[in-house]
């Protein structure tokens, strides 16, 4: 070797006899760790859809009387209500599924403004704030056709859950369907909703392009954006979402995303919708509002909008009753009018 070389010795080729096993065994525990990880998230999702969608009591605020139900802090005198027809009848497109309502018809006639009432989530028709809300309306001449959705009060009992409206909606048809073969007018009939209860009227609306006008309080609007929402807020990662989903048609068999109150907004097509919202309300953000009425101004309507700015979740009917009366009486007698 002259001055100044170099030599360098080869290393040789990598024996693929050797590298062929690591491989696969890097494929392997990669594999396991996918489907591990797959096992928990799938788990994961389940639990929370079970635990989030139950119905853990099917009348929490309690059965008042509607002749003498109080309401904390406001004088429910000239609210309260005579003694109702109980009735009952199926849901709409749903065999088995029996829904329980009090009628309390206008002593005029059939051919008056009439509202269906959807209570909240553990909620049922004999509620005091629902009762309160059918008292507003009774005294002004509004029939009202309060109902149990499924899974609460006496309505039939299916699997303890509840889906957010995009099933519940069906009861409301099937409230609807009853008032017409009562002889009602399509052009009578309007849908009020707290809650649970908004949500699933402004589905209802969507579905069903003869109800004549709504009233929502305290709706949600887009699902996604409520399922994390709901996640967040009892403490579970929001990367649950896409799973609860899914649990929620292998569970539950019911499809959340098949539906939501925001799609209704692009199908009113002229009816009246009035939407309200406690500014404070920590069960469901008041960001909803704005988002559906934003979405119906898009469409070239428009909603009125009351937001509350001292209200928590449904609580403006409590703290302002007689400015919510005259709203609500205002705007059903308006929009349900003979004409």
């Amino acid at each position: 070797m002259t001055r100044g070389e170099v030599t360098v010795e080869p290393t040789g080729a990598a024996d693929p006899e050797q590298t062929r096993p690591r491989r696969r065994r890097r494929l392997r525990y990669l594999v396991v760790l996918a489907l591990a990880a797959i096992v928990v998230y799938g788990g994961a999702s389940v639990l929370v859809y079970d635990k989030l969608s139950r119905v853990t009591a099917v009348c929490s605020g309690g059965r008042a009387d509607p002749a003498s139900y109080t309401v904390p802090h406001v004088d429910t005198t000239p609210y309260l209500l005579p003694e109702p027809t109980l009735i009952d009848f199926p849901a709409r497109n749903d065999a088995g599924i029996t829904i329980a309502a009090s009628w309390y018809p206008s002593p005029a006639d059939l051919d008056v403004p009439t509202v269906i009432l959807s209570h909240g989530f553990t909620g049922c028709r004999f509620g005091p704030g629902d009762l309160l809300a059918a008292g507003m309306l009774h005294r002004h001449g509004i029939a009202v056709l309060m109902i149990d959705l499924r899974n609460h009060g006496d309505s039939t009992m299916v699997d303890m859950r509840f889906a957010g409206g995009v099933v519940e909606y069906r009861d409301v048809l099937g409230a609807w369907d009853w008032l017409r073969a009562q002889g009602v007018p399509e052009r009578r009939i309007g849908l009020l909703g707290f809650s649970l209860g908004a949500a699933t009227t402004m589905i209802a609306m969507g579905q069903e392009p003869r109800i004549a006008a709504i009233w929502a309080d305290s709706s949600y609007g887009d699902i996604g954006s409520a399922l994390r929402d709901e996640l967040a807020r009892n403490g579970y990662p929001t990367i649950l979402q896409a799973g609860g989903v899914l649990a929620g048609r292998i569970v539950g068999g019911v499809d959340l995303e098949s539906h939501s109150p925001l799609e209704t907004t692009t199908l009113l097509h002229g009816r009246p919708i009035f939407l309200t919202h406690g500014l404070l309300d920590q069960r469901i953000n008041v960001r909803y509002a704005y988002e559906l009425a934003a979405s119906v101004a898009a469409h070239g309507e428009v909603a009125g909008l009351w937001i509350v700015p001292d209200a928590g979740h449904t609580e403006a009917i409590r703290l302002h009753p007689a400015e919510y009366e005259q709203r609500l009486s205002d705007f059903f007698l308006g929009a349900l009018e003979s004409s």
